[in-house]
């Protein structure tokens, strides 16, 4: 950690803002009630103590530190505990009104010297401004904080703020003169789901390289910054996860977790791929599950999506570490004929004019596979490939009655849709029984179910088993 900067407590933030807040400034944390600002507040303390042996205080001017204490606990920060290591010191300023503040800002700093405090929490300015009537006083306070405590002391302080709700201006007068940092929090709706962000409004000599960044308070709070591919130093054989009754395994824990176990026997699966949402980033997602069935030694047949060629396809089946025997005997992949394809045993040719036709020979090579490997199929199919070559009523037909066969067969038909097509993605939707959707806000990936409804989930990459696997963190 860069001496000149205090870690924020948020990994993704520290590296949108250089590493941390700058060491002795003054940050104001402003938002509506319940945006996350005393959560973050309470983690950079925590953190700050836990982490960097750096005490730290927390003045409250509207809450019992018996209510705050058990208010953190479900979040994950035991203070108490600090406090009886001496790495926490809780002042409660309840009766702020009845105190001058020259009696406030003296008990303040007679806390921090004592502590030899470093992190300084403020909760809130909000109350001392309602608490003093005089506007002078309150000035005065700020001045003060920003001479003697943060400037003197090298203490830094976050200063919660309180803002109406419905309104984004913070409006005390003070911030873009005085503050070293001005950060926004905001609790809104995406995709009609409760979606958190924040936006950093100011950062003295700081370079930012995003200026809002989203967050979730799930187990105390985590920011994501724009999806980041790993590379992956240690490659390692995937190991599949058996099915459950009724079901198929995504191959993620996670996404079975989030599905209930799987993917239901028989199914259709629709994933809806939002705008700017790459390759790499959906098949994170999707890569898993035709994994779990080639590991299984189960056939897979995939129809790629436009702009994915057969070698993508190939690449990612290889990611897997299965061997090229099991890859060559259960992977198939149906291409529209072109003259520039190499012949491959795993590759095969629809013509891309007629659509029963074409239809009929897949079904053919998909009865051959089935023949071949003696269980239910996966048939993974880029929507957008057929509508290219088909159109709209003839690429429906052709999934209605694929959906149906699936059923019939006990397999799992997974669809591809790529932005551009809405009345097409209602129409898939009643045909699927699971319909997901992954699209991006603020260059960070988010993934949430319509069929069954869930709430947005931030999406990592995870190579710690030596192979990608989606890491999912829903926003609470």
């Amino acid at each position: 950690m860069d001496n000149h900067r205090v870690s924020t407590g948020a990994d993704a933030l520290d590296r949108v803002i250089g590493g941390g807040f700058p060491r002795g400034s003054l940050i104001i944390v402003a938002g509506n009630p319940g945006t996350g600002k005393t959560v973050f507040s309470a983690r950079f303390l925590y953190r700050g103590a836990v982490d960097f042996d750096e005490n730290g205080v927390y003045v409250n001017f509207s809450e019992s530190r018996e209510t705050f204490y058990k208010n953190m606990k479900r979040f994950g920060f035991d203070f108490e505990n600090l406090e009886k290591d001496g790495k926490f010191h809780y002042l409660g300023m309840l009766a702020v009104r009845e105190t001058r503040v020259s009696s406030v800002l003296r008990l303040i700093l007679e806390v921090i010297n004592k502590t030899k405090a470093k992190r300084l929490v403020i909760d809130s300015f909000s109350v001392i401004a309602q608490a003093f009537e005089n506007p002078h006083d309150t000035r005065i306070l700020i001045h003060t904080v920003l001479d003697k405590i943060v400037r003197q002391v090298g203490c830094t302080t976050l200063m919660i703020v309180e803002v109406p709700y419905g309104e984004e201006k913070i409006g005390l007068g003070i911030e873009e003169f005085v503050a070293d940092g001005v950060l926004f929090f905001r609790a809104g709706r995406l995709e009609e789901r409760l979606y958190r962000d924040m936006s950093i409004r100011k950062m003295r000599g700081t370079e930012v390289k995003e200026d809002e960044v989203g967050f979730t308070i799930k187990d105390g709070f985590k920011a994501f910054s724009s999806f980041e591919m790993k590379p992956i130093t240690r490659r390692e054989k995937f190991k599949p996860l058996p099915d459950p009754s009724g079901r198929f395994s995504t191959g993620s824990e996670e996404l079975d977790s989030l599905l209930e176990g799987g993917y239901p026997r028989g199914s259709t699966v629709l994933l809806e791929i939002g705008r700017n949402v790459s390759t790499q980033q959906y098949h994170l997602v999707l890569s898993p599950t035709p994994w779990n069935f080639l590991a299984k030694r189960a056939g897979v047949i995939v129809l790629p999506s436009s702009g994915v060629d057969h070698n993508i396809i190939w690449r990612r089946a290889a990611e897997s570490g299965l061997p090229k025997e099991t890859l060559h005997r259960c992977l198939r992949i149906c291409i529209f004929k072109s003259p520039r394809i190499k012949e491959e045993p795993y590759i095969f040719e629809i013509e891309g004019k007629d659509v029963d036709e074409d239809y009929q020979r897949y079904l053919e090579f998909a009865m051959a596979l089935y023949e071949e490997t003696c269980q239910p199929l996966l048939y993974v199919i880029g929507v957008n490939s057929l509508l290219a070559n088909y159109g709209t009523n003839d690429t429906i037909r052709m999934l209605n009655s694929g959906a149906t066969l699936t059923r019939e067969c006990e397999g799992l038909l997974f669809l591809l849709l790529k932005p551009g097509y809405p009345r097409v993605s209602e129409i898939l939707n009643a045909i699927a029984e699971i319909h997901l959707r992954m699209i991006q806000k603020h260059g960070a990936l988010l993934l949430y179910g319509l069929k069954p409804r869930t709430r947005l989930h931030f999406v990592e990459m995870d190579v710690t088993e030596g192979y990608p696997q989606p890491r999912l963190t829903p926003i609470l």
